[in-house]
């Protein structure tokens, strides 16, 4: 999901009335309004429409998405940045916001590739290996380790050393060997993230981390969340299981076809997303036709802040987007990031077959 971006100069009264917006959203039952509630209030995240319609939330409640919808944590501190003048600094590179000299040190050695300065460092500093940096912001780069700047994701530099699997071995024989939460996390943004790929090295780096303990099970949603389709081999080859969404998303036809009537709610809610953003044709229709909402926003993790339809027509997939129609998916629905329909996402991309078909529906 992406994270909504301060304007320079925030305003708290501004925010306050977004959250009085949201509250009144969801006295009205609005889709989005449940959607935003889902994706950005830790208590609700696998809370259904229904449940959170009959939740009791309070205002306070409301702020706390509210806040995390702009990268921060909590309420508090999203009013402590602003009235300190601090919110500017979300927007400053990552390295320029290490406060620890010595941390960012081996960040710069890291990037550079040099095998013997970062090894010599390390020897020297071997604490830090296992530490952690921490920026002002609660998104999926707000506490790395040292080992999670190899994976640039998110995209710092454009590029990795060709060497960045020697340089993985370095940090992880230093000490994050010892600290499997970083490996794992480390493997996910490997697999989910292009530059790895574009760099060469994206599969050297899985096999590494799944042979130093990463598990590549937790690293698979996020790699089908961004069709890193290499990636995604590579973790079924260390041992990740071919269920019902993996089926799907890589187009194993025969096999997603067979596990549907099994399939949990969950599976089959995430290869709702997967076959609408893929153009997976016969496994949508058996999905629609098994009951699976077409108006439903994506799951986390599957570009929830959209539905089905946004995803097939910001990726051209007209069959998939004639398919969704067909079975009543609401093509009027507008995201929750950036308020608009899925004729506007098929605009965006150039997809004018499929935007002259919803313009007129």
């Amino acid at each position: 999901m992406p994270f909504k971006s301060l304007p320079p100069s925030p305003s708290l009264d501004h925010l306050k009335n977004q959250a009085r917006d949201l509250q009144k959203a969801l006295k009205s039952h609005e889709l989005q309004a449940f959607q935003r509630i889902r994706e950005f209030h830790p208590k609700f995240r696998s809370a259904s429409d229904q449940e959170i319609r009959g939740a009791d939330l309070t205002l306070g409640g409301i702020q706390l998405a509210i806040a995390r919808e702009y990268c921060f944590p909590s309420w508090a501190k999203l009013r402590a940045a602003i009235q300190k003048g601090m919110t500017d600094n979300v927007n400053i590179p990552f390295c320029e916001r290490i406060a620890d000299p010595a941390f960012r040190n081996a960040v710069e050695l890291l990037d550079a590739g040099d095998e013997v300065g970062l090894l010599n460092y390390l020897r020297e500093h071997p604490i830090i290996s296992r530490q952690r940096v921490f920026f002002n912001s609660g998104d999926y780069f707000g506490q790395p380790s040292l080992l999670e700047f190899i994976a640039e994701n998110p995209i710092r530099n454009k590029t990795l050393p060709a060497n960045a699997v020697a340089m993985a071995m370095i940090v992880l024989e230093a000490g994050a060997r010892d600290d499997r939460s970083a490996i794992d996390r480390t493997l996910e943004l490997v697999a989910s993230g292009r530059v790895a790929r574009e760099c060469g090295v994206q599969v050297g780096l899985i096999d590494l981390l799944c042979d130093y303990g990463g598990d590549p099970e937790s690293a698979m949603a996020a790699a089908l969340g961004h069709g890193e389709f290499d990636a995604v081999e590579a973790l079924i080859r260390r041992g990740a299981e071919v269920d019902l969404p993996v089926a799907t998303a890589t187009g194993r036809t025969e096999t997603a076809l067979g596990q549907i009537g099994a399939a949990s709610p969950d599976e089959r809610h995430r290869s709702m997303a997967y076959a609408s953003q893929f153009g997976r044709i016969e496994i949508l229709r058996a999905l629609l036709e098994s009951g699976e909402d077409p108006s439903r926003f994506n799951p986390i993790g599957c570009h929830s802040h959209s539905t089905p339809l946004h995803q097939a027509a910001l990726a051209g997939h007209l069959e998939a987007v004639r398919l969704l129609v067909e079975f009543g998916a609401d093509a009027a629905i507008k995201d929750i990031m950036f308020g608009g329909t899925p004729s506007g996402w098929a605009e965006h991309t150039g997809q004018k077959e499929i935007v002259e078909f919803l313009n007129n529906l």
